[in-house]
C-alpha cells in the first residue's frame, strides 16, 4: 500500500492509500491507521477485491454472520469511520456493497478482502477524537461521543 496526504493540517487532513494486488483491505488499512496515530477519520472507497468476507449482524447471538464471497467482485462503494477502541488501537467499522459478474451485488460489514488489482480509499481526519466502547447488551463496540470528548 501506497499513500499520500492530499490536503490539510495535522489533525484535519485528507490522505489516499492505494492498495496493492494481494493485500488485505481490513487489517492493512487498520495498521495504516495505527502507524499514522488517526484517531478519528472518516473514509471511502472503490476498488475490487478477488475475495472477501463481509458480515451481517445477528442481534440474536450477537454476532456477525460471515457472507463469503468467493469470487472477483467490484467494490461499488464502502464508506466507514476510524476511532480508537478501547484497547487504545484503531478500530474501523466499514460497509461495502460488491458487485458481482451477474450485476448482483453483496453488501454487509467489511471483514476481510484480498485486493485485485486494486482499492482506493480516501481518509479524511476529522478534528476531533472519536472513542468506540464495546457495549455488553449488543454484542459489538459503538462510537461513543460522550467518553470521546475527554
Amino acid at each position: 500500500m501506497k499513500s499520500v496526504k492530499l490536503s490539510g493540517e495535522i489533525g484535519s487532513e485528507t490522505r489516499i492509500a492505494i492498495f496493492e494486488s494481494g493485500e488485505e483491505a481490513f487489517t492493512t488499512l487498520t495498521k495504516f491507521a495505527n502507524d499514522a496515530g488517526i484517531t478519528a477519520a472518516s473514509l471511502t472507497a472503490i476498488g475490487a477485491f478477488e475475495r472477501a468476507t463481509i458480515g451481517w449482524f445477528d442481534f440474536e447471538k450477537k454476532t456477525y454472520k460471515n457472507i463469503e464471497v468467493a469470487e472477483q467482485c467490484e467494490v461499488l462503494s464502502a464508506i466507514g469511520d476510524i476511532a480508537v477502541g478501547d484497547d487504545g488501537k484503531a478500530s474501523l467499522h466499514v460497509h461495502v456493497v460488491l458487485g458481482l459478474a451477474d450485476g448482483s451485488t453483496r453488501g454487509g460489514h467489511l471483514l476481510e478482502g484480498k485486493v485485485r488489482p486494486t482499492l482506493e480509499v480516501v481518509i479524511t481526519d476529522t478534528p476531533a477524537h472519536l472513542r468506540r466502547k464495546k457495549k455488553p447488551d449488543l454484542g459489538i463496540a459503538l462510537i461513543d461521543i460522550a467518553t470521546g470528548k475527554a
